[in-house]
């Protein structure tokens, strides 16, 4: 599914670079800059450190003069507002906006209102492979956000079908604008299904039955040298120790472990003597 960010007038050159990267992180790169404060501020140093390798979004980003150029294709805006107002669209939060949209239940603007929203209904799959149907190409999500300075005018959030509000602190509730863009976009992304999680840590490999029993043999021999297992009344001390280890379900590398303090148990008894 088409997803466009509109930012108005940016007044700080970093902020375009971490929107580049938040996006970039969400799987985005749909930018469009309408009036920024730099007109070279998609070359500028700072925003290139603060894109954070996020070059490739930098580089398809557009700046335009009217934020009608920058809605061309958009279908559906919504607009980042925190201020509140007396007229314009209703305010939800993130979340619940992005869920109901994708349950194709709010209006969208084309001329084909139904193909239109089933294609916003549908579009989970498409947007997951950052591929939009074909049938779907005149749908667009627009997310607009205002200047850092003065926020979005009451004329752009007019024009939008909703204001979107992140649920903040009530004494605190400024988030900087590249922080606001990385909280849209994870939800949004969220609502299209998301990305999978990927698991950095190799999974750990279970010690088998022969393994513990080893091990229990060799636990069994130290304890009996430092004179904790008294051979001729053992009572029920390695049964329970083999359960207490088949609960702990060992890996290889703790039956490693537990088998070097065995054999440092038993050196430290034959030092001694």
């Amino acid at each position: 599914m088409k997803t466009r960010f509109v930012l108005i007038e940016t007044s700080h050159a970093g902020n375009v670079g971490a929107a580049a990267r938040a996006m970039k992180t969400m799987g985005f790169d749909d930018l469009v800059l309408v009036r920024p404060r730099w007109a070279n501020v998609l070359r500028k140093e700072e925003t290139i450190q603060r894109a954070s390798g996020a070059l490739d979004v930098l580089g398809n980003a557009r700046i335009v003069e009217t934020l009608d150029e920058a809605l061309d294709g958009i279908s559906h805006l919504c607009a980042t507002a925190m201020t509140p107002r007396d007229f314009g669209p209703p305010t939800r939060t993130p979340r619940q906006h992005f869920e109901t949209l994708m349950k194709g239940e709010l209006d969208v603007r084309p001329a084909d209102t139904a193909q239109a929203v089933q294609c916003l209904a549908s579009g989970v799959a498409a947007a997951a492979e950052s591929a939009p149907s074909a049938t779907c190409n005149q749908t667009g999500v627009g997310l607009l956000f205002g200047c850092e300075r003065f926020g979005m005018s009451n004329e752009d959030v007019y024009r939008s079908d909703v204001a979107l509000s992140i649920p903040s602190n009530p004494q605190f509730g400024s988030l900087n604008l590249g922080a606001a863009i990385q909280v849209v976009a994870y939800e949004w992304r969220q609502a299209l299904g998301g990305f999978p999680v990927v698991e950095h840590t190799p999974q750990p490999q279970r010690a088998d039955v022969a393994q513990v029993g080893g091990m229990l043999q060799h636990w069994e021999e130290a304890l009996t040298h430092i004179g904790f297992l008294d051979p001729a009344a053992p009572k029920k001390l390695m049964p329970r120790l083999n359960q207490l280890f088949n609960r702990a379900q060992l890996t290889q590398e703790e039956i490693h472990i537990l088998r070097g303090v065995a054999k440092r148990m038993l050196m430290s008894e034959a030092a001694s003597r």
